[in-house]
């Protein structure tokens, strides 16, 4: 995998200081909700702010990827299609669907084991149940980079281009402007018209990006245990999908430079040794090995 510091494609402009205190005068910190997390899903306020909030962590990625004004990624973004799909099986096996194979006398490595449907009740998200169904329709079990490959398409093997999910970004776009985070337009592009989705919604995308700013800065805990495992995927698969340092461009250069070194000491993190630990999602760290092995 690539050092996080090398990667430019997709990249936002460092702000500068100033534009940087423009925002915050726009947006007041204190004035900022924490986003409810999905274990709270159900004790959370049924009112529209809470409703757009729930991200999943398919829409989080997607989010810092798309570009604010134009409504699309960018057009040299080549890894966040399989981003995406590793968000799917990470977002799963959260919810508890999915789960590796339990080891057996000899222990396998984490890309060894297969990918196990824990159970198929209907999520409500109709990308998340797709994939749900193909992974438990399957026989025999892919592993966790198997499953990334066939959602995405990557394969060689015919008889298994039906696993691929198509139009996943734009799938994700339509259930952002749904929640009101974004707004759908057309755009020209000389030989074709484009359906794009710009930002509607930036105190959302600045509360996003907020939580992953402090994730590594004002609440860094230094032990992947204590972080919440929706954030500490939310970060790995951002990186992944070669969107993380938009949410580091707002920030100031000691600031950066501090966020872009607890993020490579996570990236450091062997994965095998971490899914041994107690309060760890084995198949989170699955993921994360395929995307650095």
């Amino acid at each position: 995998m690539t050092s996080l510091t090398k990667r430019s494609s997709g990249l936002v402009q460092r702000r500068t200081e100033a534009s940087r205190n423009a925002v915050d005068k726009e947006h007041p910190t204190g004035q900022e909700d924490q986003e409810p997390r999905w274990e709270d899903e159900q004790d959370a306020e049924d009112t529209g702010d809470s409703k757009e909030t729930r991200l999943t962590l398919m829409e989080e990625v997607l989010l810092l990827g798309l570009k604010d004004r134009e409504g699309y990624t960018s057009f040299w973004n080549d890894c966040i299609s399989s981003g995406l799909r590793g968000c799917m099986l990470i977002e799963l096996a959260l919810r508890g669907r999915l789960q590796l194979e339990m080891c057996g006398m000899r222990r396998k490595s984490l890309l060894a084991r297969k990918v196990i449907c824990k159970s198929d009740a209907p999520t409500g998200d109709v990308l998340l149940d797709e994939a749900l169904k193909h992974i438990k329709d399957t026989q025999p079990p892919e592993t966790v980079q198997g499953w990334i490959e066939l959602l995405s398409g990557e394969t060689w093997n015919p008889l298994k281009l039906h696993y691929q999910l198509r139009n996943v970004r734009e799938r994700l776009a339509k259930n952002l402007v749904e929640k009101g985070v974004l707004t759908t337009e057309k755009q020209n592009f000389l030989l074709f018209d484009m359906t794009t989705h710009p930002l509607t919604n930036n105190i959302i995308k600045q509360r996003l990006i907020k939580k992953v700013q402090e994730a590594v800065l004002d609440k860094w805990v230094n032990d992947p245990r204590r972080m919440d495992k929706r954030l500490l995927a939310l970060i790995f698969l951002a990186h992944s999908s070669d969107v993380l340092e938009n949410a580091f461009a707002p920030l100031l250069d000691e600031q950066y430079d501090l966020a872009m070194k607890r993020v490579r000491q996570l990236l450091e993190l062997e994965p095998e040794g971490e899914s041994m630990k107690a309060n760890t999602n084995e198949l989170l760290w699955a993921v994360v090995a395929a995307f650095t092995k």
